[in-house]
């Protein structure tokens, strides 16, 4: 399966390109926004390809184009304002939703937040950031697309531990970026997680696993 990676520039993103890149099951593309992150990937070996999320839904579709799934890991990061938050994390998404829609991919990951879908449980200090992925998600969830919505918790950059726990309604705890990152990997293919969205943070079940008990 060819996958196109939606903020592959990104944290959760280049460990997720990586383990796409080293794969005999996938391959994948990054989707970038400066030509210097472009360079990048590409002495990496990965196929990648410029385009912007503030841009048309014609230019993330040809950015998808020949892909059959995308992975939306994009955010607009924790240093912009609430105009950012809506133009990237929540119109982006909505339009890389809609572009896959016009080309026919079926297969869509979002990295949303820990209970997103529950307003009562948003931490307030980033609320336009919960609002943006509240409604992403829920537009998602309302796609024709075979959907798997992945809310992780507080991110850390440590060494993977390779164990979480999954859920509708978790703790805030945490979870590294590089284990969001295999979630996402064995999401793909996991049947038990399409049409699913679940919290999920660091714990005691070989990823593999939780993800087959959904």
């Amino acid at each position: 399966m060819k996958v196109l990676v939606v903020g592959a520039n990104g944290q959760i993103g280049r460990h997720l390109v990586n383990l796409l890149h080293e794969s005999n099951e996938h391959q994948v593309r990054a989707m970038v926004r400066k030509e210097a992150q472009k360079a990048s990937f590409e002495e990496m070996g990965v196929e990648t390809v410029l385009a912007s999320l503030e841009g048309s839904v014609a230019d993330i579709a040809g950015a998808a184009t020949g892909c059959d799934a995308v992975v939306f890991s994009a955010g607009s990061g924790g240093h912009t304002g609430p105009d950012m938050t809506l133009l990237i994390d929540l119109d982006g998404a909505v339009k890389t939703i809609e572009a896959a829609e016009n080309l026919g991919i079926k297969r869509f990951i979002m990295v949303s937040a820990l209970q997103a879908h529950n307003r009562e449980n948003w931490n307030n200090k980033i609320r336009p950031y919960y609002v943006a992925k509240h409604y992403a998600d829920r537009i998602l969830m309302q796609s024709d697309l075979t959907y798997t919505i992945v809310r992780p918790g507080g991110l850390l950059n440590e060494t993977a531990k390779g164990k979480i726990s999954v859920g509708e309604s978790l703790d805030r705890t945490t979870i590294t970026r590089e284990d969001v990152a295999r979630v996402i990997f064995e999401s793909i293919n996991e049947k038990n997680t399409f049409n699913t969205s679940f919290d999920v943070v660091n714990g005691d079940t070989p990823i593999s696993d939780a993800l087959k008990n959904l």
